[in-house]
């Protein structure tokens, strides 16, 4: 069987996330997904990419994936080890953050991420543990990339209450609460496919579906009429070398796996 064959969900899923880093790009990201996207496009394709975690690490060559923002394994070999005021200050308010990696409990049709309360704030089913850095970041880089499973209860047509914002509730939103001009989601990576949002819209749409994954499953997983792209397609697998860089540079215990038991399959 060919390696490309042999994959799980979770590693197509950094893979997806590694593909939309472009060389060059400075971008935030955190633990997990966030992490090893960038590092397998800093092997593959962007070397020149510099990722930062918001507690002040920039440029970071973990030999195994980070289990907090705060990690040791984060801080050998790194070009700074600064403070928070440092990411989201110098780098991020000043206009400098190409892209922002985020997840959240609930994502909706805009791009809107919910990490505060699921039902009514006041009187909620759960309470969430808030927003940490995710708030500037969503607001503030130029591009966002969203991590999310996809069921009817991760996704929403409208979040319960708005943590981060994406594009609000439709074209000019961002622009009237004051975020800067062409900047919020690019695109959001799920467990069956990749959606990306129409810039007339501001809506999410389908634009690839995870192999093993159908259209008319994404859809009746999606709690919003979701639109398909006219040249919507297969997810692109892992190559042979990104899977390489996963398993015996980046991820050579299998840390990444943790996710099936997550749910992300």
């Amino acid at each position: 069987m060919n390696e490309t064959k042999k994959y799980i969900k979770p590693e197509l899923m950094a893979c997806c996330g590694a593909r939309e880093i472009k060389d060059h790009d400075l971008v935030i990201v955190g633990t997990g997904f966030p992490t090893m996207s960038a590092n397998i496009a800093k092997h593959m394709h962007a070397p020149n990419a510099v990722m930062m975690q918001e507690s002040g690490v920039i440029d970071a060559k973990p030999k195994r994936p980070a289990l907090s923002v705060g990690d040791p394994c984060l801080n050998p070999g790194a070009a700074m080890i600064g403070g928070l005021v440092d990411i989201m200050g110098m780098f991020l308010q000043a206009g400098h953050v190409d892209l922002g990696f985020l997840s959240g409990s609930q994502v909706d049709q805009y791009g809107n991420i919910n990490t505060t309360v699921i039902g009514d704030y006041d009187a909620p089913k759960s309470r969430l543990p808030g927003s940490g850095g995710a708030n500037p970041i969503g607001s503030l880089a130029r591009k966002t990339l969203i991590i999310a499973l996809h069921d009817r209860k991760r996704l929403a047509a409208r979040v319960d209450f708005i943590t981060t914002p994406g594009y609000i509730d439709g074209p000019g939103a961002r622009e009237k609460w004051g975020m800067p001009k062409n900047t919020g989601p690019h695109a959001l990576i799920t467990n069956k496919g990749v959606l990306r949002f129409d810039d007339r819209t501001k809506q999410a749409y389908l634009d690839s579906y995870h192999p093993g994954n159908t259209i008319e499953e994404i859809c009746d997983h999606t709690p919003w009429d979701l639109k398909i792209s006219p040249t919507v397609h297969e997810t692109l697998v892992p190559t042979e070398e990104e899977l390489r860089v996963i398993r015996e540079i980046l991820d050579p215990f299998g840390m990444i796996s943790i996710y099936e038991k997550k749910g992300y399959v």
